[in-house]
């Protein structure tokens, strides 16, 4: 129907025509898809949410003498960070605790502090508070140094996520007689509640279920800015088990992201403490969809009740738990406060903003409208996914 090139000519002309995912769902409905496909060039999509393997690396403006961080120790606001690459390249994980107690005081199932929170300091522009103590050589013959960094006191500071945009995920539930603290929030004993985190149909991943669209050099909104597919997330799995509509039926595909700090936001960069569980990073992220051809157009279409999640167990045996005869649940379902599982409504409650999302999908939209975000086309496909032609 449309190559990427010629959706970037249309971006560069001012005649591009986009739509995010939500709004793509009510338009096949009134036009269907071969129409929907003809009259909209981009479909937009995004999602907010706790995305913990994410983090950032920067190169440090050496001092006079010089040091080398790597072999040594160093910390940022008393968050311990990674050096052991050469003598100014550090990396600190969202997840990253300080040595001493984190949690908050008066709340003692708070962490008050971590990585994340770091991160989003430095995005804002503030300053931490850097040391570090090493042994010395020749040719970096300093053994300490505490200063005060920002952003601008860095070579180069980026934001390198392993495994960002989960496909799908579960629907957490226990069943035990405790309460359990996880990274889906707290989870109340007796099926006190049912967690999920998910953007449902304006989710990037699941408007592309066969990753077509998608792959290493895809560019995409990040943070408030721009960054780039980089290669597979950990954990993906590029050949789930599907349903009839091709989406996964599991958590599935995952990828591993990459941007400028520079060109980022707090607004989109949150640290987030989850209760007795630790610190964690809630991220913006927006994946741009050329419509190439119409099973494009009709994969986008899908809507939250198209969509369903695994009911899982999260008190024993997890990650198995009892999958199988728990059943599934769809977005619409959750979305509206309560489900039924075993005869007993459930409160539902989601870790993700859809309204955030929504902010997210709609901001990719003006930036490509506006001509100052055009497409890239893959290098390679992710593994499973076959690239659709035009790209």
């Amino acid at each position: 129907m449309r190559s990427i090139e010629e959706i970037n000519a249309k971006i560069k002309a001012g005649k591009v025509v986009v739509a995010t995912a939500e709004e793509v769902v009510d338009l096949v409905k009134e036009k269907g898809v071969k129409e929907a496909a003809a009259q909209v060039d981009v479909v937009a999509t995004g999602t907010f949410g706790p995305m913990c393997s994410s983090g950032m690396y920067f190169n440090l403006k050496q001092p006079t003498p010089k040091i080398k961080c790597g072999g040594g120790t160093i910390t940022l606001d008393e968050v311990p960070a990674y050096a052991g690459w050469a003598a100014a390249d550090i990396c600190l994980g969202c997840t990253a605790l300080p040595d001493e107690d984190p949690r908050n005081a008066v709340y003692p199932g708070l962490f008050k502090f971590g990585g994340a929170h770091v991160i989003e300091k430095l995005v804002g522009g503030g300053k931490a508070k850097l040391s570090a103590k090493t042994y010395g050589t020749d040719c970096y013959p300093r053994k300490e140094l505490n200063m005060e960094v920002g952003l601008e006191d860095f070579n180069n500071a980026v934001l390198f996520n392993p495994r960002n945009a989960y496909q799908l995920y579960n629907v957490a539930i226990n069943m035990s007689d405790r309460t359990i603290y996880t990274y889906m929030g707290v989870i109340k004993p007796r099926l006190g509640n049912a967690n999920y985190s998910t953007a449902g149909e304006l989710s990037p991943l699941l408007n592309d279920p066969l990753l077509r669209t998608l792959g290493i050099g895809t560019r995409i909104f990040l943070g408030g800015g721009e960054g780039y597919v980089t290669w597979p997330g950990t954990q993906h799995v590029g050949k789930p088990k599907r349903d009839d509509k091709d989406l996964p039926m599991a958590p599935s595909a995952t990828v591993a992201v990459m941007g400028d700090l520079g060109g980022m936001v707090p607004k989109y960069l949150r640290a987030a403490s989850l209760t007795g569980y630790g610190v964690t990073l809630s991220v913006g992220f927006g994946m741009p969809i050329p419509v190439v051809d119409e099973t494009v157009m009709a994969y986008c279409a899908i809507s939250d009740e198209d969509i369903t999640y695994p009911i899982v167990e999260y008190s024993e045996n997890y990650p198995l738990g009892r999958l199988a005869d728990l059943g599934r649940v769809s977005m619409a379902e959750l979305m509206t406060g309560s489900i039924e599982i075993e005869g007993k409504k459930v409160p539902t409650g989601c870790l993700a903003s859809r309204a955030m999302g929504r902010e997210v999908a709609q901001e990719l939209k003006q930036s490509i409208i506006e001509g100052s975000f055009l497409l890239t086309k893959p290098v390679a496909p992710l593994p499973g996914a076959q690239l659709a032609e035009g790209l």
